[in-house]
């Protein structure tokens, strides 16, 4: 079978699959893998990742995929998220010795950057969800509803919404609260934060993210597979209406039993013929699906400057700051505490999520906004020297989960004989994510397996539930979102 495309979802694909006994090729059109979430060398030889990606403790998938290509020792979890407002005010998350949901009771009743009102607003939220078992009734009523609009409904305060709310998903659904389907923020919470005590805990690579992706080629190649890069697809071959082939450079043509196309919705919607796109109608809306940018900025001080692993900021354009020098430098197992970044240079990775206010400014400008705010959050950088700096843009880096977006994404399995799909864009029960491209890979896989008459078994389960959640739920499921195909 051929798999097109050496991103997350197609790597997870090709890996299970050639891990069950099937003759895999896969083909990408990039000199490396990993897809969007890839590294880039400048030209003094630094690598530098595209965007900051993370996992969760509750992206269950993910880890399993990382445990299946050796990759699990390249992530360090913590249990500790650090926010800091434009007053210097600081606050943590973490959880504590109470069970689940009330693991976080004892450090958001202490964050300095919300008020006492703010906190009731949220407490209130979030006892709605959980009263609801993740899924309130309101998320299902006709017509989707935006997650600003959720939190309206339930009288969250001014600073609840941009300080908490927003401060969270927006970095994890790489999308505005007015454009966020409700269904996902509150999925967010439910799986993240409330139903379990670790699924919050939150994975950073400390390696360059090409390298999270070397075992993923010697796993194919193990099993008698191929990874072939430079190796863009130009078209496709067909016979009597049927998929027969696809085509690359020079003619090239290469044929299988099967083919999982793990490429972006947009790419696959030029790809595809009109005569492919009737044949099954849910390919007829791929143009539907909309996409949101992401910015990455990377600094290169003369000093160290930052001792924590990462912060949130809070009011301000950039969202997050990763010490990249301490996070590729430090030792496995969780930080404790504050640590010294070594003397010498100090590398910072900023991310801006849903970052459209950015597209149109000029490479200088975001620099200048950016490094405002750097020295404002972090005093010891007013004295310290910019060696380098570099920005890189997304500005497809994730479909938008705006709401209502899941009528338009397909299933795995289309109903043209031999086509597959894999990608976060397709129906997977989650947004754009690392953990939904790796779900997208299992699922395509298993209905590639079912296909062929040997079904098997890919996709994980959820992050079960503990603590009072555990006890309460009893032998009841856990909700998923509407769209789930899991």
């Amino acid at each position: 079978m051929i798999v097109i495309g050496g991103g997350l979802a197609g790597l997870a694909a090709g890996v299970v699959l050639a891990d069950s006994g099937w003759r895999v090729r896969l083909f990408e059109q990039r000199p490396f893998l990993g897809g969007r979430a890839a590294s880039y060398v400048l030209p003094d030889g630094e690598h530098v990742d595209n965007c900051q990606h993370v996992t969760l403790g509750c992206c269950t998938n993910l880890d399993d995929f990382y445990r299946r290509v050796g990759a699990s020792g390249k992530i360090r979890f913590f249990d500790r998220l650090l926010f800091l407002d434009p007053q210097g005010r600081r606050g943590e998350m973490k959880a504590g010795a109470l069970p689940a949901p009330f693991h976080f009771t004892g450090s958001f009743a202490s964050l300095a950057p919300l008020t006492l009102p703010d906190k009731l607003s949220i407490a209130r939220a979030m006892l709605n969800i959980i009263r609801h078992a993740g899924s309130p009734p309101d998320l299902r009523e006709r017509g989707a509803i935006s997650m600003l609009e959720w939190l309206r409904r339930r009288g969250q305060t001014k600073h609840a919404i941009s300080r908490f709310w927003r401060v969270v998903l927006v970095s994890a659904l790489d999308e505005e609260l007015d454009r966020t389907d409700a269904r996902f923020g509150v999925d967010v919470f439910w799986k993240a934060f409330l139903s379990n005590s670790t699924g919050y805990r939150m994975g950073v690579p400390v390696v360059p993210l090409s390298n999270l992706y070397d075992g993923c080629k010697a796993e194919i190649e193990r099993r008698g597979g191929e990874v072939v890069l430079r190796s863009p697809v130009r078209g496709l071959k067909l016979e009597s209406g049927q998929l027969a082939g696809v085509r690359f450079d020079e003619n090239r043509e290469e044929s299988a039993d099967a083919y999982i196309f793990a490429i972006p919705h947009t790419t696959l919607g030029e790809l595809l013929p009109e005569s492919l796109k009737q044949s099954d109608p849910s390919l007829t809306h791929l143009d539907k699906i909309k996409t949101s940018p992401i910015t990455g900025v990377h600094f290169w001080f003369d000093r160290p400057v930052m001792e924590e692993p990462f912060v949130t900021l809070l009011d301000t354009t950039t969202q997050w700051i990763f010490n990249k020098t301490a996070l590729y430098g430090g030792s496995a197992g969780d930080w404790n505490g504050a640590t010294n970044s070594a003397q010498g240079t100090q590398y910072l990775q900023l991310v801006i999520s849903a970052s459209y206010d950015l597209l149109q400014k000029s490479r200088e400008e975001i620099l200048e906004l950016c490094l405002a705010e750097v020295r404002h959050a972090l005093p010891k950088t007013r004295d310290a020297q910019l060696l380098k700096a570099t920005v890189i843009k997304e500005a497809a880096a994730t479909f938008s989960p705006e709401p209502g977006v899941d009528r338009f994404r397909p299933r795995q399995a289309t109903t043209i004989p031999g086509l597959f799909l894999a990608g976060d864009w397709t129906q997977t029960g989650w947004p754009a994510t690392m953990e939904g491209a790796v779900r997208s890979g299992y699922l395509a896989a298993e209905a590639l397996a079912c296909a062929s008459g040997r079904p098997k078994a890919f996709l994980q389960p959820d992050l079960a539930p503990d603590g009072f959640i555990q006890m309460w739920l009893g032998n009841k499921p856990a909700s998923r979102p509407a769209g789930s195909d899991a």
